[in-house]
């Protein structure tokens, strides 16, 4: 192993090295090629320097033939003359005759440096020789060792992949073993809760026979917990004969549970002490069975309840309107009597408010047979009592069981909850048994029963949550308020009849007493009847809305309505008739209008107590219009009776213009026999 490491060690190594290798030759390669330009600088410019020292050896070598040669010049030689350098030649021959004479000195020393600079241009052509191959050999020894690392890098990369092959063989012998062990343990786990399960299934048949309850009902979550975990198991004929067995324990539990309970108020439980306890233990056992045997238990309990109810009140003597108080009176004393001996019953069951729920839905039941089989319209004071009575039976039970607010159609509302609770519950139940079945094996469903796991079965437990949970939200939804009392609804027609009648009797008494004069120092300035007419119709609303706040009302309202305009009726007659002269003429009324001052007194306090009409009667539908059902606002509506007061205005007002006009017919007939054509100037003359 040391030396496999050792090897591997050594192999990381020597690539590294090459690459160094490689690294220091490139730095050597850039040397070399920055060397070689300098060296062709230089060579450049001594190349410049010797043609600039041959053109001025040539220059001095002409200068020389010029003055050894004192005769003319050819013409051939005066143009070679002419190509010598101007910085040469010079007018003064004093000038080129000392010029000449360092001429020789001159050529040595540039000869001399000539052949300096062509000693330096060959050596330098050695030297880049030399470097150049140096350079090739340094290249080709990169090569090879960049071949050779290459072959390295696929030696390792073949090693590598065999290796990788190797630990995934090992891998999989590995999984192998994990998946044995793992399925090694979930058996000897499931056949642990086989037998588990088949011990308590066994004990659970012995308890059932003994009627053990308590301990039946602890045994019943454990078996239901170990079932749980054979759901996926339930084709097995063993599991399958578990399964079978364990219903049938729970259909015996059923049948004997629910026999003692049927002797449960028969007055049993005060001979047999320990009665109560035992079926107190009956109880968790029902709990622990599935939500509908409760349903069905809780629903038998109230209709056994009720069935003594049933019978005193389907007789003759107290099927009667009249009697309705003493049927609220009943069901207080049933709960209070029986309030100690319920309390075997768990809270989470709520059986005194599904005990009442029944008993509301009988009531009604009952009460709208008596109104429909009156032969004749009932009582008003009999209806009103009946009313009023089951209005607050509605509103104790609604304080005791914490109801909401009056909805908007309570008398179909409740019959639609009273009636689908256990309906609401089964399908709750079904949806969270689909649930359940549909995350069987899944990581949520592992996760569930983790959360779970030491309390109960974790799917009965989910079902009996939601089911509780929907009964406990019920004690919000459902509403008492109007549970029995929408019934009279379609029944009080006798009472708005007898309103109408009241406040057109009150009507009549106030028109007839009125003096239809005002008192002097009163500041509003109207008649006194007016207020009386809307005190009276304020008193017959607050009535009504204790009682009933849907149609009743609104037939109430148009009663109202009724009343105002008969009232703006008695003020219309009260104004003078007749009419003549301009204005009458204009507005087509005939005859003629007298009115003392007395009169007019009158018909103005007639236009503020129609103004004031008018504008009470929106305030009234506008206080109507709070209180009513939301379903019924748009049907609340004055602007008919204000349009009949602005009318009364109208006329009050013609009225008195007629009457002032009356009064100055005289003197308008004698200012039309006046001449005034005939008038000079006006002229005017103050009393």
């Amino acid at each position: 192993m040391l030396n496999h490491c050792n090897s591997r060690v050594i192999q990381e190594l020597k690539p590294r090295r090459i690459l160094l290798q490689l690294h220091v030759l490139w730095s050597k390669a850039e040397q070399s090629e920055t060397m070689v330009q300098e060296i062709c600088r230089d060579i450049k410019k001594l190349d410049f320097a010797k043609k600039h020292i041959t053109t001025t050896i040539t220059a001095l070598h002409r200068l020389t033939m010029l003055g050894h040669n004192e005769t003319t010049p050819t013409l051939r030689t005066r143009r070679s003359l002419w190509r010598i350098p101007v910085h040469v030649v010079s007018l003064d021959g004093s000038t080129l005759e000392a010029s000449l004479s360092g001429v020789e000195p001159l050529m040595q020393k540039i000869h001399s440096e000539i052949r300096r600079v062509d000693a330096g241009i060959l050596t330098a052509v050695r030297q880049q020789s030399n470097s150049g191959t140096k350079a090739k050999e340094d290249l080709a020894a990169a090569t090879c060792a960049v071949e050779e690392l290459m072959y390295k890098i696929r030696e390792i990369k073949s090693k590598a992949e065999q290796s990788e092959t190797m630990v995934q063989e090992i891998c999989r012998d590995i999984k192998k073993l994990d998946f044995a062990k793992k399925h090694i343990t979930t058996t000897i786990t499931a056949l642990h809760r086989l037998t588990m399960l088949v011990s308590a299934v066994e004990q659970l048949q012995v308890m059932a026979s003994k009627r053990q309850y308590k301990e039946a009902a602890a045994q019943l979550e454990a078996v239901n917990q170990l079932c749980s975990h054979f759901e996926a198991y339930k084709d097995i004929p063993k599991i399958t004969e578990l399964r079978e067995k364990f219903k049938n324990i729970r259909q015996i539990l059923k049948s004997h549970v629910f026999p003692d309970f049927s002797s449960l108020g028969t007055g049993k439980e005060t001979e047999e002490s320990n009665l109560l306890q035992q079926l107190a233990d009956a109880c968790l056992v029902v709990d622990a069975l599935e939500p509908s045997v409760r349903e069905e238990l809780v629903k038998n309990f109230c209709s056994r309840e009720l069935t003594s109810y049933r019978q005193i009140f389907e007789g003759a003597e107290l099927a009667k309107l009249d009697k309705t108080e003493r049927r609220y009176a009943w069901i207080k004393r049933r709960l209070r009597t029986n309030e100690e001996i319920w309390k075997i019953f768990p809270p989470s069951w709520h059986v005194p408010y599904l005990l009442c729920i029944q008993f509301c839905k009988l009531t009604r039941t009952q009460i709208v047979e008596i109104l429909d089989n009156l032969k004749e319209k009932p009582d008003v004071g009999t209806l009103l009592l009946a009313l009023q009575r089951t209005l607050e039976f509605e509103e104790e039970l609604a304080d005791k069981f914490g109801a909401g607010t009056r909805s908007k159609e309570a008398g179909n509302d409740f019959e639609d909850t009273g009636e689908t609770n256990n309906q609401a519950i089964s399908d709750i139940r079904k949806k969270y048994e689909k649930k359940l079945a549909a995350h069987q094996g899944s990581e949520q469903r592992k996760r569930w029963t983790k959360r779970f796991i030491g309390t109960r079965s974790w799917g009965f437990q989910l079902i009996k949550l939601a089911a509780e949970n929907y009964l406990s939200a019920l004690m919000w939804q459902f509403n008492f308020r109007g549970i029995i009392s929408s019934c009279f609804e379609l029944h009080m027609a006798v009472y708005v009849e007898l309103e109408e009648k009241t406040l057109m009797e009150n009507l009549e008494k106030l028109v007839q007493e009125e003096t239809w004069d005002i008192e002097e120092g009163t500041q509003t300035n109207i008649l006194s009847s007016s207020m009386q007419v809307f005190l009276i119709i304020r008193r017959s609303l607050k009535r009504c809305s204790a009682l009933t706040k849907n149609q009743t009302l609104l037939n109430l309202f148009k009663v109202f309505q009724r009343v105002l305009k008969a009232y703006a009726t008695k003020l219309f007659t009260r104004l003078p008739k007749g009419g003549t002269g301009i204005v009458a003429a204009a507005t087509g009324m005939d005859g003629q209008i007298k009115t003392s001052d007395r009169d007019e007194r009158l018909i103005c306090y007639i236009i503020n107590t129609a103004e004031y009409c008018h504008k009470t009667a929106g305030e009234l539908a506008e206080n109507v219009s709070k209180i009513i059902d939301p379903q019924l606002v748009d049907a609340v509506d004055m602007s008919e009776v204000q349009d009949e007061f602005s009318a009364v205005i109208t006329k009050a007002l013609v009225t008195l213009v007629h009457g002032l006009e009356t009064k100055f017919d005289a003197e308008m007939a004698a200012m039309t026999r006046i001449p005034w054509a005939t008038l000079e100037s006006v002229g005017d003359q103050s009393a």
